[in-house]
């Protein structure tokens, strides 16, 4: 009797899980509705607008500059040793430009404003929440989902492509840096490898990645946020969920779109 006690505990701890996420997900449907619902309804908050775009893009330009371009040199290291035993160095630019533009490049600049401007989103609103502050902007009015959440929306969804192509900018100019100071590569012969191999379809496809990883970060973000309870804790909480859900959801949502975009030849 004992055993099966464990076996239905947990059986009802697993139904409550499920039910509990469910519930998540539900929430961040209809939010994203009401977000659409919103977005074409006067009035049109440029000025919020504005400021989400410089805190979410303008504000990340330097941690996204910095981590590209060292996720650029350590590639190049990488993948030099790798092709050395193949004696394909030449194939050095056309191996780091593939990587960054399909993969490395939209993933690691989504994950990195998600450390940054996701949590912020969340902690924000979340204390907003707490304090009373939404219910009073419907006092007096405002919409809170036309003021806080679709300018959140539209900042994450129109920056996340530049940073990305920032990130692998960088991470191209940390590749050559590393290719000819410490590889002996000529910058010409890297370069070249880059233009035969890198289509401008590898770049539109890694864009396409970032425009849903910046929707997923501000629904995700805005979400846990705007639904918080608890208190200072709650908040806390919240935002190490929003992270970690934010994460894992662009890593999940990262490899159905390379499935999609990038079928193996038969």
């Amino acid at each position: 009797m004992r055993l099966l006690a464990i076996f239905g505990s947990l059986f009802l701890g697993f139904l409550t899980s499920v039910r509990l996420a469910l519930e998540e997900v539900g929430r961040a449907i209809i939010l994203l509705g009401q977000s659409f619902y919103w977005l074409v309804r006067p009035p049109f908050r440029f000025g919020e607008v504005i400021r989400q775009l410089d805190f979410v893009g303008v504000q990340s330009v330097a941690l996204i500059c910095v981590t590209g371009a060292f996720t650029g040199m350590a590639l190049a290291l990488q993948s030099h040793i790798a092709l050395e035993k193949y004696g394909a160095q030449s194939l050095l630019g056309a191996g780091v430009s593939l990587g960054l533009c399909r993969e490395l490049g939209p993933v690691l600049s989504a994950l990195m404003v998600v450390a940054r401007a996701g949590s912020a989103m969340t902690a924000e609103l979340g204390s907003m929440r707490n304090t009373d502050q939404i219910d009073a902007l419907a006092g007096m009015a405002v919409e809170p989902i036309q003021y806080l959440v679709v300018p959140r929306l539209i900042a994450a969804t129109l920056m996340l492509p530049f940073l990305a192509m920032l990130y692998e900018f960088f991470g191209m100019v940390g590749a050559n840096f590393v290719a000819v100071t410490q590889l002996g590569m000529e910058s010409g012969a890297f370069m070249a490898s880059v233009h035969d191999y890198l289509d401008i379809g590898d770049i539109t496809h890694g864009l396409i990645k970032s425009v849903v990883f910046g929707v997923i970060i501000a629904l995700v973000g805005c979400t846990k946020g705007y639904f918080a309870t608890g208190g200072s804790r709650g908040v806390g909480n919240a935002t190490t969920r929003s992270v970690v859900i934010s994460s894992l959801l662009i890593l999940g949502s990262n490899y159905l779109m390379t499935a999609m975009m990038f079928r193996p030849s038969s």
